[in-house]
């Protein structure tokens, strides 16, 4: 039987997530994918448009 809205994460458990968090905290370059894509696509339009 399983508990609605209880699931378990091996890398919050070995603390994969907080090491990625300070990192990107850091150096100010995001960890996930749609964050890292989001900062490029960011610094290409302000390359072109210059804003």
């Amino acid at each position: 039987m399983k508990i609605p809205g209880l699931t378990f994460s091996w890398k919050r458990a070995f603390g994969v997530t907080q090491v990625k968090q300070q990192i990107a905290r850091s150096t100010g370059i995001p960890t996930s994918r749609a964050g890292l894509e989001r900062k490029i696509g960011k610094a290409i339009i302000k390359s072109i448009f210059g804003k």
